[in-house]
């Protein structure tokens, strides 16, 4: 599946914040919680893998 979104930008007088929101259908998918961790790993400039910390519990039964 792939979807498209824009990288959103927050300037302040000192600093920036950048945000990148995922479409509805893509954080469904994903089974997205929230305050779950991730963690981003930047393979290179064009390819930013979005990797879960925590195992959902769909994945968990998977494994049994």
């Amino acid at each position: 599946m792939g979807l498209q979104t824009k990288i959103q930008l927050i300037k302040r007088k000192k600093s920036e914040q950048w945000y990148v929101n995922f479409p509805s259908a893509i954080a469904q998918a994903m089974e997205f919680k929230k305050g779950e961790i991730f963690e981003w790993i930047i393979e290179n400039k064009y390819k930013l893998i979005l990797k879960r910390k925590t195992q959902t519990k769909s994945e968990e039964k998977k494994k049994l």
